[in-house]
């Protein structure tokens, strides 16, 4: 008996230096997380209970005011319509990249088509990817100016007479915010769409086709039920990286959200309170844009990704 309370003793002292190692590995992530992220979030949430900004060379507070800065937040008619610019933008780069990504992710992992240069198609979809959106939007700057290639082209093929002002006309600019997301993020929705259909049973497709089903039954009846929980989870992150739109439409628009501020984005008006030292106003409007996150999060994914709980 002592000999088996000593035994189990040394392993479980064993069994607790290990552990000690995994807590010691965990440590950096946990420093760097209350560091970087929960005491920024505090700071930011307790400065938005106070009126803090500069006027001219005075500074202005902190002066506690409660509920003051949320309250005119959301009285602005400019808040209503900066979320509904940075939902448009992010829909119209959004929608065709989850149809495109689908189409492209069951063709590469179908293989039945035997399709040549695989490899090579995924790296071309997938470099857009790591350009900096800065860049992107720069160049993008450059194409679509009033005196840029798209508009030399374009007059010189006779479809136009003058140089078409892309940067003047409202759809014009929300669609080219639009369609550089679209081309930054499909390589990268495109690969978290393969790897869910490459994680699909084979024998459920060699079933199907025994059974008679086609290739479009298939896709409907098999391929996308089981594709949900990673559509939930590209729907979702798409969202909250669209709520977070900022360095395209900024670079493109010069900071200005123009025309008539129709491309200005929530992050835009974010960072024209803190350019302007208004850390109150600052942190309200962040702290509105946390909960409007959680609460779209939140609703996409019971609408969508509940199906766990209508099985039981």
């Amino acid at each position: 008996m002592a000999a088996n309370t000593k035994s189990t003793n040394g392993g479980s002292k064993r069994v607790m230096r290990y552990n000690r190692w995994g807590y010691i590995f965990l440590l950096p992530f946990f420093i760097v997380f209350v560091v970087f992220q929960l005491i920024p979030l505090a700071t930011t949430i307790y400065n938005s209970f106070f009126e803090n900004y500069r006027s001219g060379l005075k500074q202005i507070g902190p002066n506690f005011i409660g509920f003051a800065n949320y309250a005119k937040i959301l009285a602005s008619p400019d808040l209503w319509k900066y979320i509904s610019n940075t939902l448009i933008m992010w829909l119209i780069g959004f929608v065709p990249q989850i149809l495109i990504s689908l189409l492209l992710a069951a063709w590469f992992t179908d293989p039945s088509l035997e399709l040549k240069g695989k490899r090579f198609f995924k790296t071309v979809i997938y470099l857009p990817n790591l350009i900096m959106a800065s860049a992107f939007a720069m160049l993008f700057f450059t194409l679509f100016a009033d005196g840029g290639p798209v508009n030399s082209m374009l007059m010189q093929m006779g479809l136009i007479h003058q140089p078409f002002k892309f940067f003047s006309n409202t759809g014009a600019t929300r669609s080219l915010v639009g369609f550089m997301n679209f081309i930054m993020w499909t390589g990268n929705t495109t690969i978290l769409l393969m790897a869910g259909m490459m994680g699909i049973d084979p024998t459920l497709f060699e079933a199907a086709e025994v059974d008679g089903a086609t290739a479009g039954q298939i896709f409907r009846r098999i391929t996308l039920p089981l594709l949900r929980p990673i559509l939930v989870y590209v729907l979702i992150t798409s969202l909250i990286g669209g709520l977070q739109m900022f360095d395209v439409p900024q670079i493109l628009t010069n900071g200005s959200g123009d025309p008539a501020r129709n491309t200005m984005t929530m992050v835009m008006w974010l960072n024209k309170h803190l350019y302007s030292k208004n850390y109150g106003m600052g942190g309200a409007l962040s702290v509105l844009m946390f909960l409007l996150t959680g609460i779209l999060s939140i609703l996409v994914f019971h609408v969508t990704g509940n199906d766990e709980k209508t099985d039981r």
